[in-house]
């Protein structure tokens, strides 16, 4: 097993609304490995987003920590740290006045990055979402899938340690999600990335992950953490008959199904 490169200490969120506590996450714990890709998945509203949003710096939590490369950090992500990551979002948020290449560089230019070649970086990133031939091609010009691609090179051309994705491909249609998922985890391949993406779709994430961690309704707590023994070489087109596909799909519906029950009965007490 590769080395720790995060851990995630019994982090809760809670916001405040009107007179009372709202409590979005409690007691989240995990450890992330190098280059592994982890999915969150759960119902919608169950803090999903909102663990992304902690882990990444663009929230603290309330309580809890979080431990990145051997630092332990109490009141969430420091702002001098921040450019360890990448983030994609289901909205590629590109600029329209700017090509795709000159989307990519202003990652660059915002976080002043200095060790590498800037062209040669934005060429190889481009080359590895598979549009090397687009650079100069503007966000409207492209399709909804390019346009994602796009995110996806600029959230890598800065070459962060982690790649935060929240629900990337869920704006898209049907196919192009599917097509996409796949690319994705070309992608992954070749970059070696630590990932954590959030997701509502099961067979997205046996695609793509090492290990899927389960939350609850709200708040957010970890129900299930499982790990996906499907070989990378056997994750392919076909992987919707392989039996062991089909037996962990069957166990995560199962989780979700439970934990729906669990909640309703709550509710009704």
């Amino acid at each position: 097993m590769s080395k720790v490169i995060m851990r995630v200490n019994a982090l809760s969120k809670s916001f405040s609304q009107k007179a009372a506590e709202l409590r979005v996450l409690n007691q989240i714990s995990m450890d992330i490995h190098e280059s592994e890709f982890i999915c969150v998945i759960g119902p919608s509203g169950c803090g999903k987003s909102t663990f992304l949003k902690c882990v990444g710096g663009i929230q603290p939590p309330t309580t809890g920590t979080i431990e990145l490369d051997g630092v332990t950090h109490e009141r969430g992500i420091p702002s001098h740290v921040l450019g360890k990551f990448g983030f994609v979002f289901q909205s590629n948020n590109l600029l329209p006045w700017r090509t795709a290449e000159k989307n990519l560089r202003l990652m660059l230019e915002v976080l002043k990055v200095k060790e590498f070649d800037w062209d040669q970086r934005i060429d190889e990133m481009l080359q590895i979402v598979g549009l090397a031939q687009y650079k100069d091609v503007y966000p409207h010009e492209l399709s909804g899938g390019m346009r994602q691609r796009v995110g996806i090179a600029r959230a890598l051309v800065h070459n962060p340690e982690i790649l935060l994705m929240d629900q990337p491909f869920g704006a898209l249609d049907a196919i192009t999600r599917k097509m996409l998922s796949y690319e994705m985890l070309s992608i992954w391949k070749q970059t070696k990335k630590t990932i954590i993406m959030v997701t509502n779709n099961v067979e997205e994430a046996l695609l793509l992950a090492n290990r899927i961690f389960i939350f609850s309704p709200l708040p957010g707590e970890i129900i299930s953490e499982i790990e996906v023994d499907i070989p990378l070489e056997e994750r392919g087109q076909d992987i919707a008959g392989h039996k062991r596909y089909i037996e962990l799909r069957t166990l995560i519906n199962q989780v979700i199904r439970q934990g729906h029950a669990a909640e309703a009965r709550r509710q009704a007490t």
